[in-house]
């Protein structure tokens, strides 16, 4: 995944070594704690080499939104469609490896709350998640011909796998995952 560079005969540390070690901090900590040199001293290294790679901070950050918007868009789709299935499965996929992964899912938690103090980034969220609305409305249409219905079950769809997090209710005699389960059989007519 990586490749090595080399500066007066030293070893580079790759560029997507910046990307993903600056994704891990901005889930961690958000935007403001993506610093040169606090990303330098976690991978290891003098901050000197950054600078063969991105003009600045700002450039580091688009990089990662890059990084962010493909693995969790054109990434996920390719692998919805590799691994095939009915459009209800496809569905349940590109949910689960979108918002039920311990490496996606605090990212993009990030950056939505990011994308509340910059425009830029609400901009390039709302496309990410313009993208996979298509993909629900795509997948939903196949099984329900009511285009209001579509989108509503889409949006129903897309606010639980977002939201429950947020949600610290109990559920009765259930547990979150069975009340989960229950709500996608609901969403995706099972």
């Amino acid at each position: 995944m990586s490749e090595v560079g080399h500066i007066v005969g030293a070893a580079r540390t790759p560029r997507d070594r910046w990307v993903e070690e600056g994704l891990r901090v901005l889930a961690d900590g958000g935007p403001d704690a993506v610093r040169v040199e606090a990303l330098a001293k976690r991978l290891g290294v003098t901050k000197g080499g950054f600078y063969g790679y991105f003009a600045d901070r700002d450039a580091l950050l688009e990089a990662m939104l890059d990084a962010w918007e493909r693995e969790s868009t054109d990434e996920v789709i390719d692998r919805v469609e590799g691994e095939g299935g009915d459009p209800r499965t496809k569905a349940r996929r590109a949910g689960m490896l979108t918002f039920s992964s311990g490496r996606l899912l605090p990212i993009d938690l990030a950056v939505r709350d990011w994308a509340r103090r910059d425009d830029a980034v609400a901009e390039r969220l709302r496309r990410v998640d313009n993208r996979r609305m298509a993909l629900l409305r795509e997948m939903i249409g196949t099984f329900c011909s009511d285009p209001d219905e579509v989108e509503a079950r889409s949006l129903i769809a897309f606010c639980v796998a977002i939201g429950h997090r947020s949600l610290a209710a109990d559920h009765e005699g259930l547990s979150r995952a069975e009340v989960l389960a229950r709500a996608g059989d609901l969403i995706l007519d099972r």
